[in-house]
């Protein structure tokens, strides 16, 4: 691999408690959905890492990065290159500091959503490399907000479907602008800012239905939050 590449750096596997998706489904669809790989990034979960690895040796034409989407105390933060899921439901900054000194990098996860994604007051202070500007599942207004912070701090921007089915991923995904051949070179590019957000948000219809079925699966969990 030595061209650029599309990643979708935000898909959740049944490793979630809201997606049913395995991780063989999700590499069946990559090359479909024109994507070169993508980050498992399961809700405070890194069940599916050690199958992500071995899918990424029978697999070697992708990149499959290892994450986790962490419940800080003001919103979600997407932790990508460390071996064990960031303790939950801490604030922010101190969970943006835990992964750091796990060897991974912190990313804030889908800023300016009415639910799970900090506000202007932590996205315009936190000590990120780079912000999702590019998600999936928010809304344009909350993506234009969010590359809006990013222009302003000088940070790289992610994007990702936020996938929890096959029909949404590579909705949104990080277009890495130099050669990347193994998962330590995309992790190297976050660090230094040089990606780009790309992709769709989602419109007021497709938000009502994943707000309904959101809510099925809350109840389904005895609205017990993620």
């Amino acid at each position: 691999m030595t061209d650029a590449a599309r990643i979708d750096l935000h898909v959740h596997s049944n490793r979630s408690p809201d997606s049913r998706l395995t991780l063989e489904e999700i590499v069946g669809r990559l090359a479909y959905q024109g994507l070169r790989g993508f980050a498992l990034t399961d809700h405070n979960s890194v069940e599916g890492h050690r199958e992500l690895a071995e899918l990424a040796r029978q697999n070697r034409g992708y990149l499959l990065l290892p994450g986790v989407e962490v419940s800080a105390r003001e919103g979600h933060v997407l932790a990508y290159g460390v071996r064990e899921a960031p303790p939950p439901h801490r604030p922010v900054a101190e969970t943006v500091e835990w992964i750091r000194t796990h060897g991974g990098e912190p990313v804030l996860a889908h800023p300016f959503r009415w639910s799970h994604g900090v506000g202007r007051r932590v996205a315009d202070r936190v000590p990120v490399r780079a912000i999702e500007s590019r998600n999936g599942h928010s809304s344009e207004l909350a993506n234009l907000r969010a590359e809006d912070v990013a222009a302003r701090r000088n940070l790289g921007t992610t994007g990702g479907s936020d996938a929890h089915s096959l029909a949404d991923l590579g909705r949104a995904f990080t277009q890495f602008d130099t050669a990347v051949g193994t998962t330590d070179d995309l992790l190297e590019a976050v660090r230094r800012g040089s990606t780009t957000a790309d992709g769709r948000s989602l419109g007021l219809g497709g938000r009502i239905r994943l707000g309904f079925r959101t809510a099925i699966l809350r109840a389904g969990r005895g609205f017990r939050p993620i």
